[in-house]
C-alpha cells in the first residue's frame, strides 16, 4: 500500500489546485474545502498566507503520480 501524498490537482482547479488536492487527500468534496478555506482567510487572514505557501510548496499531481 502506498502512503497518501498531498499535491495540487491540475484538472478542475479554481486558482492553483490546492483545495482540490486537500479534498482528494481527505476524500471529501472540494467545495467544502474551498468554503472552509475562504472562511478562514476572511476571518483570520492566516488562510490566505497558508494558501500562498501551499501553492508554492506542493507539487502538482502529475509530478507525484507517474
Amino acid at each position: 500500500m502506498q502512503p497518501k501524498r498531498l499535491y495540487k490537482i491540475e484538472e478542475g482547479k479554481m486558482i492553483s489546485g490546492v483545495c482540490g488536492g486537500v479534498a482528494e487527500y481527505f476524500n471529501i468534496d472540494p467545495s467544502l474545502v474551498r468554503i472552509l478555506w475562504a472562511f478562514v482567510a476572511l476571518c483570520a487572514g492566516a488562510g490566505l498566507i497558508a494558501y500562498i505557501i501551499a501553492a508554492c510548496i506542493l507539487p502538482r499531481k502529475s509530478q507525484v503520480i507517474q
